[in-house]
C-alpha cells in the first residue's frame, strides 16, 4: 500500500487531479457507501476537494483540504475500496487492490489535460459575465468593463434565471408581427430592461414593452434610462393594474410580485386580452387566509404559520386552474429574488385555445373542499362563472 499512499500525496500536493472515482467495496458486509467520487473545486479562491459518496438511496458530499484529502482517501483506499481510478493531468492511474491487501497500479495516458474548477468556471448565462451590457453598466450591476459587482452578483444570477424561462416561451409567440408586452409593477425594472435586451438586441424581435408602476419617481427614472439607452420601444407609465386600459390587444404578460388580488387582477387582464404567455410570480397571498376551512385539516389550519403557507399554495393552485379551465397550459416553476431572500413560484402558462372541462369539475370539487370562494372569480365575472355554473 506504499506505492499507493505515495501516489495519492503527490498527485494531492501538487495539484495535478481531475478527478477520482473509487469503486468495488472490499466486503459485501459493508453496508455504508458504494463508491466515491473526488473533483477538485475552487471555492471564496481556495481549493477544495470535494468527496461525493454514493449510498444505496442517497447521496452526501464534503468538500477538504488537501493535508484532509490526503488523509480520507488513505482511509478509504486501506479500508473500503479495491479499485482506485485517478485522473491527473499528466497521466491515469488505475489503483488495484487483491483481497490479500497486495497493491498495482497502471499508469496511462491522461484522457484530460487540463484543470476545470466547478466552482470557477464561467457559467453559459444569456448575459455573459464577461460582457458589458450598457442597461447593466446604468443599472448599477456591472462596472464599465463588464465585471460583475459582487455585491450585486446575485440580481446578475436573478436576471438570467428570468431569462431562461423566458426563452422556453418564445416559440409560442407570433414573430411575425410586433409583439406588445406589458409588465406590470415593474418597480425598479431590472428585469423589464433584460426582457427589451433580450428580445431587441439579442434576437432581434420586433416588441414593443410597457412597464407600468404606481410609483412616479420610479417611473420617471426609467423612462430616463430608457432613453439614454435608445431603448425606443420600451416605454414606463405610471397607473394600477386594475385600471390599465391603453392597450386592446397583448401577446406577452409578465406580473412579479404584484400584492396580493393585484395577482388576480393581472391574471384577468391577461386572460381577456388572450395573451399568448403569462409569466406570474404571486406573493402576499392573503386572500383566502380566512376562509380556508377542513375539519380533515385542523392539524394544519391550527398553525398560523402552516396555515399561511398553506393559504399561498391553494391561492396559486387555484389560479393555476382558472388558466387552465381558461385555455392555458400551465406551469409551476421555482424562482428565487435574492439568495438570501425565500423561494418563490412563478407561474409561467401558455394559450392554447379552448377551455378544459377537466379543470372545471377539479376546481369546483377543490373550491368545495376548503369551502373558499377565491376573488378571481368575481373579477373574470360572467365569462368565467358560466362556464362553471354549466358543470
Amino acid at each position: 500500500m506504499y506505492n499507493v499512499i505515495d501516489l495519492i500525496e503527490k498527485k494531492v500536493k501538487d495539484g495535478s487531479i481531475t478527478n477520482i472515482t473509487l469503486s468495488k467495496v472490499r466486503s459485501k458486509d459493508i453496508t455504508s457507501f458504494t463508491k466515491v467520487n473526488v473533483k477538485p473545486v475552487k471555492i471564496k479562491e481556495k481549493l477544495l476537494y470535494q468527496f461525493t459518496y454514493h449510498y444505496s438511496k442517497k447521496v452526501t458530499h464534503n468538500n477538504f483540504d488537501y493535508v484532509d484529502t490526503i488523509n480520507e482517501l488513505t482511509n478509504l483506499m486501506e479500508n473500503y475500496f479495491r479499485q482506485g481510478n485517478f485522473y491527473t493531468i499528466d497521466a491515469d492511474y488505475q489503483v488495484l487492490i487483491s483481497k490479500k491487501g497486495k497493491s498495482k497500479i497502471i499508469k496511462k495516458p491522461p484522457t484530460k489535460k487540463s484543470l476545470e474548477l466547478d466552482h470557477n468556471r464561467t457559467k453559459n448565462y444569456i448575459l455573459s459575465e464577461t460582457k458589458p451590457y450598457d442597461f447593466l453598466i446604468k443599472l448599477g450591476v456591472m462596472n464599465k468593463n463588464g465585471k460583475v459587482l459582487s455585491n450585486r452578483y446575485d440580481k446578475f444570477k436573478q436576471l438570467n434565471r428570468f431569462l431562461e424561462m423566458v426563452s422556453d416561451c418564445i416559440e409560442h409567440l407570433d414573430k411575425t408581427k410586433t409583439i406588445n408586452i406589458i409588465d406590470f409593477g415593474c418597480g425598479k425594472s431590472y428585469l423589464t430592461f433584460a426582457l427589451y435586451n433580450y428580445l431587441v438586441e439579442q434576437l432581434k424581435l420586433d416588441v414593443n414593452i410597457i412597464g407600468l408602476d404606481l410609483k412616479k419617481d420610479v417611473i420617471e427614472f426609467c423612462n430616463s434610462i430608457a432613453a439614454e439607452l435608445n431603448y425606443d420601444k420600451l416605454k414606463f407609465v405610471y397607473g394600477d393594474i386594475k385600471g390599465y386600459e391603453e392597450m386592446d390587444k397583448v401577446d406577452m404578460v409578465v406580473t412579479l410580485h404584484a400584492c396580493d388580488t393585484a395577482t388576480d387582477d393581472a391574471l384577468v387582464k391577461a386572460i381577456n386580452w388572450g395573451a399568448d404567455v403569462i409569466l406570474s410570480v404571486p406573493c402576499c397571498q392573503h386572500e383566502l387566509l380566512k376562509q380556508i376551512h377542513n375539519e380533515t385539516m385542523k392539524p394544519m389550519e391550527k398553525h398560523g404559520i402552516i396555515k399561511e403557507k398553506l393559504s399561498s399554495l391553494i391561492t396559486d393552485s387555484v389560479r393555476g386552474n382558472i388558466l387552465e379551465i381558461m385555455g392555458y397550459s400551465v406551469q409551476m416553476l421555482e424562482f428565487i429574488d435574492m439568495e438570501h431572500t425565500p423561494k418563490n413560484i412563478l407561474i409561467r402558462a401558455f394559450k392554447k385555445g379552448c377551455y378544459n372541462k377537466t379543470s372545471i369539475d377539479e376546481y369546483n370539487e377543490f373550491k368545495k373542499f376548503w369551502n373558499i370562494q377565491p376573488y378571481i372569480e368575481k373579477a373574470m365575472g360572467d365569462k368565467l362563472l358560466s362556464l362553471l355554473d354549466k358543470s
